[in-house]
Formats: C-alpha cells, structure tokens, sequence
C-alpha cells in the first residue's frame, strides 16, 4: 500500500507515465521483460508509410522533467472514508468529495477511474503575481538522489530548486504539468477538459496542453467576458475576459450538444404564407466575396429586377436558385416585391442545439460580480471566497459535453460552483449527472509559535464562523444548493434527486505511521502492534469516525480499479472478518488468521461456495509462517487464484 508504492516511487524515472501509456495503448512493441522494441517500431511506421517529423517545438521549463515525473509516481497517502456522512445524509448518493491534495487523488484514480470522466471542469490558480499562485513542493528526495533521478549537475539541481515558494512561469508550469498529464488519463474516448485561465499564463497553458493532448484535439479557445463595466484606475486597459482552454481526448469522434434555443430564438419563427411544412424564417442569399458565376439577375413576382448588392453574389448557382424556387423555399416578402431569401424552416434545425460561438458574453453566462453576489446570498449574507465562477458558466459548458449520465470532475473545486451547475443542469432535463469535487484542506488560519491560532487575511470571516479549512466551506455550500432546490422545487422534485455526496479524505500517515512501516520486517515471525490502529480517522486526527480497516478497504479499491462504490459483502471464515470485493477479490486485512481460517477458506474455495479470483492480505497483520502457509494450501487447491501481498 504505502511501502509498496514509496518502493515504486524511487525507481520513476522522467518518462515512466510515457512507458506506461505505450505499453497500455501499444503492448505488441514490448517485451517480456518489459523492454520496448524501438526497431520493430520504426519498422511498422515506415512499413505503413507514416511520415516522420523532423522539426518541430516544445515548450521547455524549469521542472519540466520533474513534473513528468511526477504524473508517473503512485500515491502515498490513504484514503479515509467519512463514515459520518457516508452512512448519513450522503449513504444512497453516487456523487462524491473528495479532500486532498489534487495531484495525490489523481494518482489514485487512475485505477477506478480512467478513462470514465466525461467532463472534467478546472478553474487553477492563476499566476497574477499576486499571491494567488505560490509553487507547494518542497522536493522530497536528497538532492544527491535528485541528481540521479534526472541526470543533473549542481547548476541545473540549483536551478530547479530555485522554484520553491516561487511564483514565476516555470514553476506554475511545474505544478500544472503532472496534473494535466493525470486528468487525460480520466477522460472517456470522447470527454473533454475545460481549463480557466486569465492572459498571464494563457499561452503557456495552450502549450502544454498542445503536448499532453495533441494539437489536433485542441477545441477552442473560449473568450468569456466576466467583467460588465471598466476599472478606470487602470494605467492602460482594464481587462475584462477570462479564457476557457478545450481539449478533447479524441477530437475526431466528439461532438458538442449544442446550445439550447431560447424562446426569444424560437420565436422569430413564423409560417406568413401558411406553408405545409411548418414555421421559418428568412436568410439572406447574397454573399461576399463576390463569385462571378453567381452574379445574375432575378425577376420577383411582382416584376421586379434584383441583382446582388455590390461586392456580392447570390449565394445560389442560377440552377440552385430554379430549383429552391419550385420547392417553393425561395421567399419574395408578403407583396412579392422584395429581394429574395431563402426559407430557413424549424422543423430542420441540428436536434443538438445551437453551434456555440467562442466568444460568450455576462448577459448570456453571467459575470463575476453577480456570480459573487449569488454565493454570498447563498451563503447567508457572508462573503468567502472571491470572484466565484457563474452557475450558468459552468452549466453551459456541461451541457455541451454531457449526457443524462455523465460524471463531471473539478479537481480545483473552490466554492465547488461545479457541483452546482451538475445539479442545475440535471433539474432542467431529468439527468442523473454525477459530479466529482476535489479540494485541498487549505486553512483558514496560521498558528504561532505558541500554537495560537490566527485567522488568514482572505480567511478572517469563515474562521469566525467555524470554518477551518475551505473544504469546509466548499461541502456547506453543496448543502446550501440541497436546501434551495428543494425549496424551490419541492412539488416536482424526483424522489432520488441525488443532491448529496459522500467524503473521502486524502491524508498523510503520521510520522509515527511512517516510521512503524520502514522498521517493519516481513520475514519476522512475532508481529509488531497492529498497524491498523496507526490508520484510523482518529489517529489520523481528522473528523470521519473510520477505522483502520475501513480506510485500507478504500484505499485498497482505488487502487484495484473499483469505485468506491463497489459491492464490499462481509464475509465470516470460521471466525475471521475478510471482504469480497464485487465477487473477485477477497480482502484478508485483519491479524489473528489461524490455521482453521485457512482449512475454511481452502474448503469454501474447493467447494466453490467462494469464486474469486485474487486474494489481498495486508501484510503488516500477517508474519512470514502464517504467509507460507497460505501460499502452500492455494497451490494444493490448484485454481490458478493470485495471491498479493501488500505493504
């Protein structure tokens, strides 16, 4: 578990997320031994006649092979269930939060989850120079060890050390690298990423998205216009956009919903000459730049001769023209003396809606000083975080990529805006949308040196009011929305509207944890204190209620690819508590496994009252003998059923 994958960590190199990608995607250029076959490779391309790029560019940086290798280690935090809100108002909710660090729950995901979010929705810091963005890592390894991970001197070790607690484009680069890196992995074949972000990184962010997703699946660039009047104090212009960055895993195969038509758009459809085919509208067929065939002249009904403004041409060909005319899609106005247009009819829109533009205004999305106004109403009058995102922003966006059933992911969440708009958009048309929010436990306060506790400059007011953590903030805000909706829906509103979510918190073992797991030996035969003890909410010192064995179970189903909502049955082996996961794999967690454990197991296998395929033991609870003994007594059974031991 934690061992194991601190063990993993040390041998990642730079390219380990880019080796392991090929080996999914390409396993035929592999080997046994895990090498890949560069000849056979090259071999294949030109065999195919796949032309090789000779120039190109990449954006470089500071960290930038730090970062992969980052987007390559596995996560060394647990995961510790909530059992409070799980087992209460969250019980029957697919939606989830998560509170953590967000490069460590995307490594956890990316066994349960890859390759099954539809939209992902990120609003990251952004860089103003203002404290808004400061880089976190404080690089974990020596930098002797440092130097032999990345082939470096004293000079480039100097220079990439320089980032900490920086601000500058290297190392918000830095930071945003693995984690975009991660995300792809998530996204389904045809989801798509929606990244915020102002002029200060803006091009910077294109770049590394370019390189992680391919040019070819870079969607748009959204200009959002968040701001609806000037700040005069600005020396030069007073910015009022933001940009939205999309990318989609396979742009070859996405495509969007479309915006839904309003009742004004619906409404300028009419049928004035009774027309069998229902209501239309009229659009102009002149056209620019002029073509010279289609310069001709036209007799309308009443006598009239028309030919195209100047500079134009009729959009028709003269035989396109004479055929609109007998499908009697060619409008001369109500007196038949007017230039002719062509009969757009409803009946025939795109069923997906309106293609959207890129360019998205406050009075079609809303803008930043409403949004705020908004979340601080919704609040209860109070004013926590700054500048918020608008609702129908986040919904629209959405709305473009999802269906009825798809999960949405924002691993930045804030005030968790993206939770509502799932909500929102699931009111409008019956969806069952499920919503992931990821937020980092940032405090609220700082403590002294006399561990007095002092309320942050930004963080005064929720500190005040009980909140010690933005997570805090974020998950009462979701519960604010809960009442609201049902308020204002409480006739119509579905019986399992889920609105609710259940929390897994993302923590670090202790010192005393960590310390316990490198001086374990697996080959002793007495064990240590039970471990489990080291890996509850409460040794943890975080609210929840779980047990240590509650949070191996989840920890242990990310891993294995499950959700957390997977069918965990317990299951008694002659007085032992194990766990079968969805009918596949046995959990063997708990210390105390005698031999009679063993005959119950071998005769619940032999006799097939238990099929599984994969037995789990957590081997801190195990010693070198009781191991063996299983080990043997499976080989006997011959089942061919794999036996993982974990650290």
């Amino acid at each position: 578990m934690i061992k194991d994958n601190q063990d993993y960590n040390e041998q990642v190199s730079p390219n380990s997320d880019f080796i392991e990608s090929l080996r999914k995607k390409l396993p035929e250029f592999f080997s046994s031994e895990g090498n890949f076959d560069l000849e056979r490779f090259k071999s294949n391309l030109s065999e195919n006649n796949v032309n090789e790029l000779k120039d190109g560019y990449q954006l470089d940086f500071i960290g930038k092979d730090y970062a992969r290798r980052q987007s390559g280690e596995r996560p060394t935090t647990v995961v510790v269930p909530d059992e409070e809100q799980n087992n209460g108002e969250g019980k029957d909710s697919n939606n989830l939060f998560f509170t953590g660090d967000n490069i460590e729950v995307l490594r956890h995901m990316q066994g349960a989850y890859s390759e099954s979010i539809d939209v992902i929705y990120i609003d990251p810091p952004y860089n103003t120079g203002n404290n808004d963005f400061i880089y976190p890592d404080t690089f974990e390894y020596t930098d002797e060890k440092m130097k032999q991970i990345f082939g470096m001197d004293d000079d480039q070790l100097k220079r990439l050390k320089s980032i900490q607690g920086k601000s500058n484009h290297s190392a918000w680069l830095t930071f945003m690298y693995p984690r975009i890196v991660l995300a792809k992995h998530l996204l389904t074949e045809n989801g798509v990423i929606f990244i915020s972000i102002d002029d200060n990184e803006d091009s910077n962010l294109k770049e590394i998205c370019d390189e992680i997703f391919g040019e070819d699946n870079f969607l748009s660039q959204i200009i959002w216009q968040r701001a609806y009047s000037p700040v005069n104090l600005k020396k030069n212009f007073s910015t009022s956009h933001d940009y939205i960055l999309a990318y989609g895993r396979n742009a070859e195969i996405i495509a969007s919903n479309g915006i839904s038509r309003s009742d004004e758009a619906d409404n300028r459809y009419k049928n004035p000459d009774n027309d069998k085919r229902g209501k239309w509208k009229s659009s102009d067929i002149s056209v620019a730049p002029p073509i010279e065939k289609n310069i001709y002249p036209i007799k309308t009904p009443s006598g009239r001769v028309v030919t195209p403004p100047n500079g134009t041409s009729w959009r028709l060909s003269k035989e396109s023209f004479n055929e609109k005319i007998k499908e009697n899609r060619i409008w001369f106005g109500k007196d038949g003396n007017s230039v002719p247009s062509i009969k757009r009819f409803k009946s025939e829109l795109k069923k997906s809606g309106i293609t959207p533009m890129t360019i998205w205004t406050y009075d079609e999305v809303g803008h930043s000083q409403a949004a705020t106004q908004y979340l601080t109403k919704l609040m209860g009058g109070k004013r926590y975080f700054t500048y918020p995102k608008p609702v129908k922003l986040i919904q629209r966006l959405i709305h473009l990529y999802s269906n009825k059933d798809s999960t949405i992911l924002d691993f930045f969440a804030g005030s968790s805006t993206t939770a509502e708009a799932v909500i929102r958009e699931n009111l409008e048309d019956q969806g069952n949308r499920k919503f992931i929010m990821v937020q980092l436990p940032e405090k609220t306060y700082t403590e002294d040196k006399n561990g007095k506790e002092i309320p942050t400059s930004g963080g005064r007011i929720a500190y005040e009011d009980g909140f010690k953590s933005i997570d805090e903030i974020s998950r009462f805000r979701i519960k604010q929305v809960a009442k609201n909706v049902i308020s204002e829906n409480e006739l119509t509103l579905p019986d399992n509207f889920d609105m609710s979510f259940k929390h897994f918190r993302f923590v670090n073992p202790s010192i005393d944890t960590l310390d316990y797991i490198d001086n374990f030996d697996s080959n002793n035969i007495s064990l240590f204190n039970d471990v489990l003890q080291y890996l509850s909410s409460e040794s943890l010192n975080i609210p929840g209620h779980s047990d240590g064995k509650s949070t191996v179970i989840n920890t242990w189903l990310m891993n294995d690819g499950y959700k957390l909502n997977a069918n965990v049955q317990d299951i008694d082996i002659d007085g032992y508590k194990a766990n079968v996961i969805d009918e596949n794999q046995l959990y063997l967690i708990d210390s105390g496994w005698k031999t009679n454990n063993l005959e119950k197991l071998l005769n619940l296998l032999g006799n097939y009252e238990l099929s599984i395929n994969t037995i789990v033991l957590f081997g801190y609870s195990f010693n070198i003998a009781e191991i063996k003994e299983i080990e043997i007594g499976l080989k006997q059974l011959d089942m061919n059923i794999n036996l993982l031991k974990r650290y």
